[in-house]
């Protein structure tokens, strides 16, 4: 029964709606030396180490993978979630009503511009990355992802069924293609990035 530890991406040094890849601010830095002390503590042992191509999640898995001496595999299953949204400024507000709604009512039209995303596909795929994996392993990867995971482990269609502060860890096993919530991760009211 594989052991995920899923672990959400420092404080990033812009949001969502004003970069579409940013990297860590300095305090996302500190973050990431926390969490990989955190994790090296709780593990004992080194494991695969994965995290979403997207930049903070990358720099958030560095100081892990310097302490394990290895390079993180890049897994795109794992990434942000998918927009339909070019525009910068329209990209926030997109998102907080996603946020604000069950996954049923994220798939309309009109958010997924009108089939130009495929939200149900993404949200799939991140739980396959899960299911799919054969041990142990640590993952970096994104709020709405992190929420994907925890919602297909609790039955829960909502969008957002917790909020995973930054650099928090939450915890799943799998087994037979399903998903257990072991351990939520620390929750913080913090921004979207």
């Amino acid at each position: 029964m594989p052991t995920i530890y899923m672990i959400r991406h420092g404080e990033a040094a812009a949001g969502w709606d004003a970069d579409t890849d940013p990297g860590l601010s300095d305090k996302g830095r500190a973050q990431a030396e926390a969490v990989a002390g955190e994790i090296e503590k709780r593990v004992g042992k080194k494991l695969p180490i994965l995290s979403s191509p997207l930049r903070r999640c990358r720099e958030t898995a560095m100081p892990l993978s310097r302490t394990w001496a290895c390079e993180p595999v890049i897994e795109t299953r794992v990434a942000e979630i998918p927009s339909p949204i070019e525009d910068l400024d329209a990209r926030g507000p997109w998102l907080r009503r996603l946020m604000s709604g069950t996954w049923r009512e994220a798939l309309t039209p009109e958010n997924t511009g009108g089939g130009k995303v495929d939200l149900a596909g993404w949200r799939q795929s991140v739980v396959d990355a899960l299911t799919d994996l054969p041990g142990d392993t640590v993952i970096f990867s994104h709020f709405i992802a992190i929420n994907v995971a925890a919602g297909a482990a609790t039955g829960d269609d909502r969008l957002v069924t917790f909020r995973p502060d930054n650099c928090s860890v939450t915890v799943f096993e799998t087994m037979g293609g399903n998903l257990t919530l072991v351990e939520q991760g620390r929750e913080a009211e913090t921004k979207v990035n």
